[in-house]
């Protein structure tokens, strides 16, 4: 049941076509394109309705790091990763203590980066600078981890020399990602993110009915792994684990809402009432895309062993290639999910780059070296700066392919976003904070949690601290710096 098959040719030239109309809907975005500004490129003028909004924001924050680096969790840690479903959920509960009202303030004030929020709100080049650069430093990183997902999903796919394989897959599919991107900018993404958002929840609905066909009750596999396995990875979490689910639980449902890219989805919707519901939508979200990655991840350790280390992400296309080798229904749906799962990754790497991009060339070019660049000037920058910053993540994801598993990439990043949450998710209630602490909290903040996340400290263990991430603690002074150094100015006026 163990033995691996790539898919075939027939596979190939379907998923070749159906990545290749992402280019055509990329000159689509172009032609639809009402004016050579940044808010055309980046919000796409007006904004979308709902179920794009919905299908964008799911596309978005479901894909490669989801998928493949969820379930090759599941299959190191066991059960336990089961804490995702919360996390994920959470985020929506995040979005909701800002996102309305920073909504209202974009369209009153015509912001395109999510930065124009702070400088509008504390009048601080400073603030906007260091939180550009924390921002920019991790997209990159995100960035990163979806080219290092399209190259492993290549590996599965292809019966090609396995490092052959991954360098063939980050190469091809970012250059399919940038040339859609740059020609239809936002638009492009979302529209793409419309068609492979439906077919992911359709196609994620119809496997889990399929892996119970083919592997039978969840049951069974638990009892496999009893058998073969570490117990630990079925029974109870312990205390560590525990305290490291509440972990996860504050810092990504923070931290993701802080993402660039989601906040220019906020400033996207066309209106409040749609990104309300839009929200409302995405809480269901995790019933059916992350726990059916755990789902996978609990067959393939049960019945694909032999995955060590890294090669653990490829729990996914190992499963997908067994039910696609049994059924003329399970070729297909493996066949379309790939074909989803990899536009939906490229989809959220170009959904990085534009933010990217909006950042290095309105926040930075604009702001400190050009103030009087037109909107076409920047908007050209920005997609310049795109091709150059991609080349060298490219180069990055190549060298890394062994070096680094997916969810490895993603801690730290959560520990410098969540580090934001008083310059947004406080300042936008409390009138009274203040830029200076706000500013000081922040670099605090990002020194703590670097400094114990990468420190030789005995109580640090697998970059956690009794279970909890170093931004946590980093967060707790920031916002001690910031709330006390705030009302200590406001009673010195």
């Amino acid at each position: 049941m163990n033995n691996f098959q790539a898919l075939d040719q027939t596979a190939f030239t379907f998923i070749s076509i159906y990545l290749s109309t992402l280019i055509i809907i990329g000159f689509f975005g172009y032609r639809a394109r009402q004016e050579n500004t940044l808010k055309d490129f980046y919000l796409a003028g007006n904004g979308f309705g709902l179920a794009v909004i919905f299908l964008t924001f799911y596309a978005t924050q479901y894909s490669g790091n989801t998928l493949f680096g969820y379930s090759g969790m599941t299959y190191r840690i066991g059960y336990a990763w089961i804490m995702c479903i919360h996390f994920m959920t959470a985020i929506i509960a995040c979005y909701l203590i800002f996102a309305p009202k920073l909504y209202q303030r974009a369209r009153r004030f015509n912001y395109i980066t999510p930065t124009d929020y702070l400088q509008h709100r504390f009048c601080s080049n400073s603030i906007n600078i260091i939180v550009t650069v924390i921002m920019i430093f991790v997209l990159s990183n995100y960035l990163l981890a979806q080219l290092m997902a399209m190259g492993r999903a290549m590996q599965g796919l292809s019966s090609a020399d396995p490092s052959i394989a991954y360098q063939q897959g980050v190469i091809l599919l970012t250059l399919i990602m940038v040339i859609y991107g740059t020609l239809g900018g936002i638009r492009a993404v979302a529209w793409t993110d419309v068609i492979q958002g439906t077919i992911l929840i359709v196609g994620l609905i119809v496997l889990l009915f399929v892996l119970f066909k083919q592997f039978g009750p969840i049951s069974l596999a638990t009892a496999a792994i009893q058998e073969t396995q570490d117990f630990s990875k079925i029974d109870v979490p312990d205390a560590n684990r525990i305290r490291e689910w509440i972990s996860y639980i504050i810092i990504v449902g923070f931290g993701s809402t802080l993402y660039p890219q989601a906040i220019q989805r906020i400033y996207a919707a066309r209106s409040e009432k749609i990104l309300r519901q839009g929200l409302a939508f995405m809480a269901f979200a995790p019933l059916f895309t992350a726990l059916i990655a755990v789902i996978v991840g609990i067959y393939a350790l049960a019945y694909v062993p032999g995955l060590e280390g890294n090669s653990s992400d490829q729990a996914l296309t190992r499963i997908l290639s067994i039910i696609q080798q049994n059924s003329i229904l399970g070729y297909w749906l493996t066949i379309i999910l790939y074909a989803a799962i990899l536009a939906a990754m490229m989809s959220t790497a170009d959904s990085a780059l534009l933010s990217i991009s909006s950042m290095l060339s309105k926040d930075i070019y604009n702001r400190f070296f050009d103030v009087n660049a037109s909107e076409a000037k920047l908007t050209l920058l920005g997609k310049l700066f795109s091709w150059c910053l991609i080349i060298v993540l490219v180069w990055l994801a190549i060298y890394l392919s062994d070096k680094a598993s997916l969810l490895k990439l993603l801690d730290r990043k959560f520990d410098l976003l969540i580090q934001l949450v008083p310059a947004f998710m406080l300042s936008i209630h409390w009138r009274g904070s203040q830029a200076l602490p706000t500013l000081i909290g922040i670099i605090v903040g990002v020194f703590i949690s670097l400094w114990l996340a990468y420190g030789s400290f005995d109580f640090v263990h697998e970059g956690k601290i009794y279970g909890f991430h170093p931004g946590l603690i980093g967060l707790i002074i920031n916002l001690l710096i910031t709330v006390f150094g705030s009302i200590f100015i406001n009673r010195c006026k």
